[in-house]
């Protein structure tokens, strides 16, 4: 194991908690992408994943629960949507923003708090031995690509005092957020788990921007600029003009990121699942053997339109703006 990279065996599990009850921070992984935990209502702790990460002040971090019932401590009230949602969905890929108890530390934060359970035997595993609450925003640089391999934290972030390594993630996309304090609920962030699946417990769903801007903000993942490779990344609609750009350009300067078998040769291809779940588990770990290779551009084929395609496009999206 490299410096600072642990396996998440009972000894790692004691070394990881022991730090977060000292008010440091240490690495983990959950189902979708590997975390930077902090105790979540620890102002230090806090602070040291804001530094670590570079992330703006603004930026609000869920926090990491071991049930239902310590999510429901932490919130004001409980709706029904978020009942539903969290008996069909937890532990999962699933982050829900409710009102904040009002004995938590606000730290100048918003009046809600987003909260999941996450399904991964080591996070769940991590939260039981400290006993604490985690935030846990991805364990990268801020604005970069997140993580699915602990040997990317390292990369990363080589200054954080421990990494837990359970392996890849599962999802390797983060988590879906649901805004559940208004009715009906509100998509904050498309993430693993699927829109359809939502719908099928709360029946309707606003989408961003259907309700106007928000007043706040109550998830990560929103910013602008988001999820980008140190390449800079291009969105290209129509193959046709994928393959027109891909001759004009150098090969060894160029990477493809496409889900279709008819790439250009001559480039650094990465060829991913026409399926939008298979997809979006490689798309990260993609993106970071096409910055390994050293390309300077990466000419990404826009996915379908859909709801099934909504969390790729949303990190593509941010991950080509400027």
């Amino acid at each position: 194991m490299t410096d600072g990279v642990v396996a998440a065996d009972a000894a790692g599990l004691r070394r990881a908690a022991e730090l977060l009850r000292q008010e440091s921070v240490c690495a983990f992984p959950t189902e979708t992408v590997y975390g930077l935990g902090a105790h979540a209502f620890s102002a230090k702790a806090v602070a040291e994943v804001y530094r670590l990460k570079r992330r703006p002040s603004w930026n609000p971090l869920i926090v990491h629960v071991a049930s239902t019932p310590d999510a429901r401590a932490l919130a004001h009230e409980w709706p029904e949507a978020a009942r539903l949602l969290a008996a069909r969905f937890w532990p999962g890929p699933l982050s829900l923003v409710v009102e904040r108890a009002h004995h938590l530390p606000a730290n100048g934060g918003p009046a809600t708090v987003a909260i999941r359970v996450p399904a991964h035997p080591v996070a769940l595993a991590l939260l039981r031995e400290c006993g604490l609450p985690l935030a846990a925003p991805s364990a990268n640089r801020s604005e970069s690509i997140s993580p699915t391999t602990a040997e990317h934290v390292i990369r990363s972030l080589p200054d954080v005092p421990l990494v837990l390594d359970g392996g890849p993630c599962r999802f390797g996309i983060e988590s879906t957020v649901v805004d559940v304090t208004v009715s009906p609920p509100r998509l904050l962030r498309p993430g693993a788990l699927s829109l359809r699946a939502i719908r099928e417990v709360v029946g309707a769903l606003q989408l961003p921007g259907e309700d106007g801007p928000a007043a706040e903000v109550r998830s990560p993942g929103l910013a602008h600029r988001h999820y980008a490779p140190r390449a800079r990344l291009h969105l290209v609609d129509d193959p046709a003009v994928l393959a027109a750009r891909a001759e004009d350009a150098d090969p060894g300067t160029l990477g493809i990121l496409t889900h279709r078998s008819t790439a250009p040769q001559g480039a650094h291809v990465e060829l991913l699942s026409a399926d939008p779940l298979e997809y979006a588990a490689d798309l990260y770990a993609a993106l970071h053997r096409l910055d390994d290779a050293g390309v300077a551009t990466i000419l990404a084929q826009a996915p379908p339109a859909g709801d099934d395609w909504l969390a790729v496009r949303d990190r593509l999206t941010r991950a080509s703006a400027r």
